[in-house]
């Protein structure tokens, strides 16, 4: 009986940090590049390291996917966010769930393989023909990994800033 009460005590907890990270996101949507049908959001990658990491590929997606929801509903994100968030934060998660100790950190590298190439494929094969938008994986590429090179590398320095001060020990109850 202790155990199963853990166990929801735990996915209270992810799901409350995965709500206060996508909320988090949703408030920084302020922050974005228009690039052609594309509108490329720094913050959701740094987002997605950070939720990648601390909160696992299934808790990462989640918050991806409610930030790219909430921002298209709010007229400041285009459906291209999608597959631009939830694949970077999918890898994110897979990569932080399968490495250990400091070695976490090097997840960062799986947001932009999950978002540049993976992403803009996605978008460029699946999305683009639902919006009538004529534009290449080359762009979507492109204009991906601009967003998501400095958005992965600002999540790891977040990180690497958290776990200096010893907070994300504080959370090792909940993490993958």
């Amino acid at each position: 009986m202790h155990k199963n009460k853990d166990m929801k005590m735990a996915i209270f907890k992810k799901a409350l940090a995965a709500g206060i990270l996508a909320g988090t996101g949703v408030a920084l949507s302020f922050v974005s590049i228009p690039v052609g049908p594309t509108r490329c959001f720094p913050f959701q990658h740094s987002i997605n390291v950070i939720a990648g990491v601390l909160l696992g590929p299934f808790w990462a997606v989640g918050a991806a996917f409610t930030t790219s929801l909430i921002r298209n509903m709010m007229g400041t994100g285009s459906l291209f966010a999608f597959p631009g968030s939830v694949f970077g934060a999918l890898f994110v998660g897979l990569a932080g769930k399968y490495l250990h100790g400091r070695h976490k950190l090097f997840s960062a590298v799986a947001e932009p393989v999950g978002t540049g190439i993976i992403g803009a494929w996605v978008s460029a094969a699946m999305v683009a023909p639902l919006t009538g938008a004529s534009v290449s994986f080359a762009f979507f590429a492109f204009s991906f990994l601009t967003s998501s090179l400095p958005g992965a590398a600002i999540g790891a320095a977040v990180l690497y800033s958290l776990e200096k001060r010893s907070v994300i020990s504080r959370f090792e109850d909940i993490m993958i």
